[in-house]
């Protein structure tokens, strides 16, 4: 479901070096996480894998002390290279939260461009990504980041769109709302992802290199008095912990949509803001859901960005437990218009060809519309018919020709009770794999 893949987290030395944060989990002399992470390509070929360095728990304070010498920026650019070389990955994400900030020094800004421009001539070398994820909003764009350098020497930059309200707050506030609300002026109107998007955008990113952050998760809050429970209300601290996050202030949608389920929440959505948010009690959560996840998607489209990225996998419903197994990544694989191939097809956000239809915008709306943008190199682009229920097409997702092993039909709604049917072709020799939900070798197919 994935075109790239990170594993978080390594730490940095103040030496330079790249240290494990969990041996018995990552290295070769315990359970192999590493090699089991970049293994997984051996299931998908066109999958790139990275491993991220740093991380909240990190801090800025060996980031600060390499990246202010050039003996150690030399350093820990070997070091970087061959770690990833080492353990199979594809590139090395930087996860430094954040120069000139948390212990860090105020020569960090500039400091951290000169370690990127060598970094860069390494990675290129050996033939590695270069990435890193980013604070979303001023002030911290501008505290932190030489933008146009970082533009200059990533491969591409994850937009840490998220995290923009929490338990540190006095009132409600969703994590990540998508514009900002009328009643918000001044520094405040500036956390929603559409303002920091066009932020990073006028200050010398290119779109197509920027990655729209989503959350699978939700920031809870314990409110004051359970009959203020609207956005903006009083609260004495974070929500409750959940079962499998144990945090106070935080719940993996896993969680959230298990608690929804069971009765007794009341689900808002917010129309000014483009979210939804729940409440039960003195018990608040905002968060993201199938609806608010397709509307982002729709404006990383829209804006032309490189892609979406989520934090993080684990906290999806991996398990189905609410539904179909991680519905958020489906459902930003399904808002993005990519049709699920084996090579030789290749698959880009943006390019020439686009096919247009009605589909409901999530629960409770019907009416809008979303433009689904695929290219292809070298396979036959995707023919579109319209059915009722009960044709091909029974429910959204792939369901392979009854006629035909070699072909498949992503199953898209119409909004009218029907289905938009798109046909695909595999290559010669393949047929579709129902249980992989790809092309895949004949041999290796029941038919």
């Amino acid at each position: 479901m994935c075109t790239h893949i990170i594993y978080g987290f390594v730490g940095i030395t103040a030496d330079g070096s790249i240290r494990i944060m969990d041996s018995w989990l990552d290295d070769d002399s315990g359970l192999g996480g590493f090699r089991r992470f970049t293994g997984l390509k051996s299931k998908n070929i066109k999958l790139k894998t990275l491993v991220a360095i740093g991380g909240w728990n990190e801090g800025s304070a060996a980031f600060s002390t390499v990246v202010s010498s050039a003996s150690l920026r030399t350093k820990f650019t070997a070091n970087a290279v061959a770690f990833v070389k080492k353990y199979g990955f594809d590139g090395f994400d930087l996860d430094w939260e954040y120069p000139a900030q948390r212990g860090g020094a105020i020569t960090d800004k500039a400091n951290f461009s000169k370690l990127l421009a060598e970094m860069r001539t390494a990675f290129t070398n050996a033939g590695l990504l270069l990435t890193a994820a980013v604070a979303a909003c001023p002030p911290s764009i501008d505290t932190s980041y030489e933008v146009p350098q970082l533009n200059k020497y990533l491969d591409f930059i994850n937009v840490m769109t998220y995290d923009m309200h929490g338990a540190w707050d006095p009132v409600t506030g969703h994590n990540a709302p998508l514009y900002p609300r009328a009643s918000e002026t001044g520094a405040a109107a500036a956390f929603s992802v559409d303002s920091c998007i066009k932020d990073w955008i006028s200050r010398g990113a290119d779109a197509k290199k920027l990655i729209l952050g989503t959350g699978t998760y939700g920031r809870t809050f314990t409110l004051t008095s359970s009959s203020n429970n609207n956005i903006g209300a009083p609260i004495s601290g974070g929500g409750s912990a959940g079962q499998c996050t144990g945090e106070m202030g935080i719940l993996g949608y896993n969680e959230i949509c298990q608690k929804i389920a069971g009765g007794g929440w009341t689900v808002v959505w917010n129309n000014e803001q483009q979210v939804p948010y729940a409440y039960n009690g003195n018990q608040w959560i905002g968060y993201d859901n199938e609806r608010s996840i397709t509307l982002k998607v729709d404006y990383a489209k829209t804006k032309g960005l490189g892609g979406v990225m989520v934090w993080s996998l684990e906290t999806d419903d991996f398990n189905g437990l609410c539904g179909k197994a991680n519905i958020l990544l489906n459902t930003i694989k399904t808002a993005l218009g990519v049709v699920m191939c084996y090579t030789p097809c290749i698959f880009y956000l943006f390019n020439t060809h686009y096919y247009e239809f009605q589909t409901g915008g999530g629960p409770g709306d019907s009416s809008s519309t979303t433009t689904t943008t695929t290219t292809t190199t070298t396979t036959k682009s995707p023919t579109a018919t319209s059915t009722p229920s009960g044709a091909i097409c029974k429910t959204a997702g792939f369901v392979r020709d009854p006629k035909d092993c070699g072909a498949f039909y992503q199953c898209v709604s119409n909004g009218n009770n029907g289905f938009i049917e798109y046909r695909t072709q595999c290559a010669p020799g393949l047929y579709f794999d129902p249980v992989a939900l790809a092309c895949n070798y004949a041999n290796l197919v029941q038919c």
